[in-house]
């Protein structure tokens, strides 16, 4: 007599890890951005099925929010440890140095996830590119309350304006992202910031 195959096993799921699942995501969108990436590529990349991607991560702004959670808590640790560094000074450079580093990356995607993001937008997307925005500016926000603590302790200038000088820091931080994804190496990087940092108030 033949063996029968339990009807219940043989239509159970495939269970896959939802968390390697999730970082296949998030090189996607890091890679692509979330406009160039489709439910399909995810899908794919992930080694799922849409229904189990739907069922596991919600739809796919749900996903990237979740990719993006994971990408700020691990790829942009740097912030955390340049925050406490001993001087302003010396805060900025930890932190344009390592973001280098995290950009160009031979490991990772070039580039930095919270910009590639947002560099295509079309209607639809506004939510995204809302939570984007917001991501950074907090990085920005993070570096001025910094800064004013050093203002106040006699570390930078009474003249310096901390916020003016957390945005330059942002933008040039946002500006080796861009670079990196056109190619720009580590050492032509690295040289971008010490031209920063020759600018930086005595």
């Amino acid at each position: 007599m033949k063996q029968q195959t339990s009807t219940k096993s043989a239509g159970r799921p495939r269970e896959f890890d939802k968390d390697k699942a999730l970082e296949r995501a998030l090189e996607l969108f890091w890679r692509q951005g979330y406009e160039g990436t489709s439910v399909e590529d995810l899908a794919t990349a992930m080694g799922i099925n849409r229904p189990s991607l739907y069922a596991a991560f919600g739809n796919k702004e749900a996903l990237f929010l979740k990719a993006l959670d994971r990408y700020v808590d691990t790829g942009m640790a740097i912030l955390r440890v340049a925050l406490e560094e001993p001087t302003a000074r010396r805060a900025v450079e930890t932190l344009l140095r390592g973001y280098v580093v995290l950009v160009t990356d031979p490991s990772t995607p070039a580039g930095c996830l919270t910009v590639n993001g947002a560099l295509a937008r079309s209607p639809g997307t506004e939510a995204i590119c809302t939570e984007l925005i917001a991501r950074r500016l907090a990085f920005e926000g993070a570096l001025r309350a910094r800064l004013q603590r050093a203002r106040k302790v006699g570390d930078l200038s009474s003249e310096a304006n901390p916020a003016d000088l957390a945005r330059y820091v942002a933008t040039i931080a946002q500006g080796v992202a861009v670079q990196a994804v056109g190619g720009a190496s580590q050492k032509q990087l690295n040289h971008v910031v010490d031209l920063a940092l020759r600018s930086w108030p005595s």
